[in-house]
């Protein structure tokens, strides 16, 4: 079940949001609006420390009803120098209803539009990591729903800001203690800035021990005091995780126009990279990718398993880009899909019929006898109904891809090989004559990559895989419900 939530009535609009597991209120009583913009943005050197920057990292501590994220994301959005792509991670142990989030923005109505935005992609929130995109992906939220710590272990990112919200630490310990900030400073670099609301004596000594340089600035009513400061630890950290390198954007070479390679050519041109696609074929989607139609629906699993975790995360980000860029009804629709279980009945998680119940069916739940029916099925045979789930041409989607701005498409470059020159890679046909050159390549060739990686003197750890295309014979009577 979502976080209960009372609603005090304080005289504004909507009322104030208490939460009884904590015995705490998620905003100041003075107003949260002014909490998030002097405390954290402000603390931060928000929006001026982004200013021109390609792309820049929030990391919250506490999404809570998503407050400081609307208001990072209205800044974002109303600063003229804005970075490219603003990306903002979040931890919550206990998500609020979709509804509930939506009417703390109701005294707020400037963020009103962009709460009804959140509202609307604020489904499904098992635990786990969610990716939701906004401003046609040049937003993204990384919700982690679970344990701050063990969230945060899990990732491979590196902040820019950090703000530390979350209940008192009277209140909620846990998220305050010397464990989350080590969790916390793992995903930092020198020069992070951090801000938060408290200068309990416990939070300076323990993010004095992670390495956190802070001090004690004049506070946002009621508070006399917030702290301030940043990452800059006197020791060398030790990195357990090679993290993502960020590049500034450049030019890169997409090797395969298919799924994986438009998808890629699309995020790396969203982000200012100019790439260059090429394919052997003379058309975009001209293997696997260009099956007529395929059904996406999740996996499920007993123990929920990073695998089906892992399909859920391609589920919605496939649905968000088909709801952004595709025709509803002719390239692609959100009609649901059932799974009949022929050898034995899908376990669900347990924790999905209890706590986690009303986020689960937003994903999957039984067949109802009706669904069965509609299947031919009779009553009482196991069968799974995924909400989130339905059909969708590929070639449609990669089409749509490869037209996003900073992408050029060229079919019939048949690639022999590749080599660096220099700070570049060159790619060339089979005559020795340049197809292109580019500081990044990705090979996306399927299964031609295997081949075309040791021709450039590398052994990737690839292996084959036969995929598998099913057909069936139907009578006339189901065509117009077939896409």
């Amino acid at each position: 079940m979502p976080e209960r939530i009372e609603w005090l009535d304080d005289g504004t609009t909507g009322g104030s949001p208490f939460n009884p597991r904590f015995g705490d209120r998620y905003r100041s009583e003075f107003g949260g609006l002014s909490q998030a913009r002097e405390v954290f943005l402000k603390g931060c050197d928000l929006p001026a420390a982004w200013a021109s920057q390609p792309q820049w990292c929030v990391l919250e501590t506490g999404f809570g009803l998503g407050l400081n994220f609307l208001v990072t994301w209205a800044a974002w959005k109303a600063d003229p120098l804005r970075p490219r792509l603003l990306h903002f991670v979040s931890t919550e142990a206990f998500p609020a209803s979709a509804e509930d989030v939506l009417r703390s923005a109701q005294s707020h109505p400037n963020l009103l539009v962009l709460a009804q935005e959140l509202q609307r992609q604020s489904w499904g929130l098992l635990p786990g990591v969610h990716r939701l995109a906004f401003e046609s992906g040049q937003v993204l939220l990384t919700l982690c729903v679970g344990d701050a710590k063990a969230m945060l272990r899990e990732q491979s990112f590196q902040a820019d800001s950090v703000y530390l919200d979350g209940f008192s630490p009277q209140r909620n310990p846990d998220i305050w203690d010397i464990h989350t900030f080590k969790a916390v400073a793992r995903c930092c670099r020198r020069g992070t800035r951090v801000a938060t609301w408290t200068v309990a004596r416990s939070v300076r000594d323990a993010l004095a021990q992670c390495g956190f340089m802070m001090k004690k600035v004049p506070g946002t009513p009621p508070k006399r005091d917030n702290l301030q400061g940043e990452f800059n630890p006197s020791w060398e950290p030790k990195k357990a995780r090679t993290l993502p390198m960020r590049r500034a954007a450049a030019r890169c070479i997409v090797i395969g126009a298919g799924l994986a390679g438009a998808a890629v050519a699309a995020s790396l041109a969203r982000r200012g990279w100019q790439v260059m696609v090429l394919d052997a074929a003379a058309a975009p989607a001209a293997g696997a990718s260009g099956l007529p139609a395929g059904v996406m629906a999740p996996h499920v699993s007993p123990d929920d398993s990073q695998f089906s975790r892992l399909t859920r995360s391609g589920i919605r980000a496939t649905l968000q880009q088909a709801e952004t860029l595709l025709q509803a009804g002719s390239d692609w629709s959100r009609t649901g899909v059932l799974e009949h279980c022929v050898t034995h009945a899908r376990t669900r998680p347990a924790a999905w019929q209890q706590e986690y119940a009303e986020a689960a069916h937003d994903w999957t739940h039984l067949a109802t006898p009706e669904q069965l029916a509609r299947a031919s099925l009779p009553l009482g045979t196991p069968a799974l109904w995924h909400v989130q789930a339905g059909w969708i041409k590929p070639a449609a989607l990669v089409q749509a891809w490869l037209a996003t701005p900073g992408i050029e498409w060229r079919g019939d470059a048949v690639v022999s090989q590749w080599a660096r020159q220099g700070s570049a890679w060159q790619v060339l046909d089979a005559a020795g004559q340049e197809l292109a050159r580019a500081e990044l390549v990705v090979l996306a060739a399927g299964y031609a990559s295997r081949a075309l990686a040791q021709g450039a003197d590398m052994q990737l750890a690839l292996q084959a895989v036969r995929g598998q295309v099913s057909w069936a014979l139907h009578e006339d009577g189901i065509t117009n419900a077939l896409p």
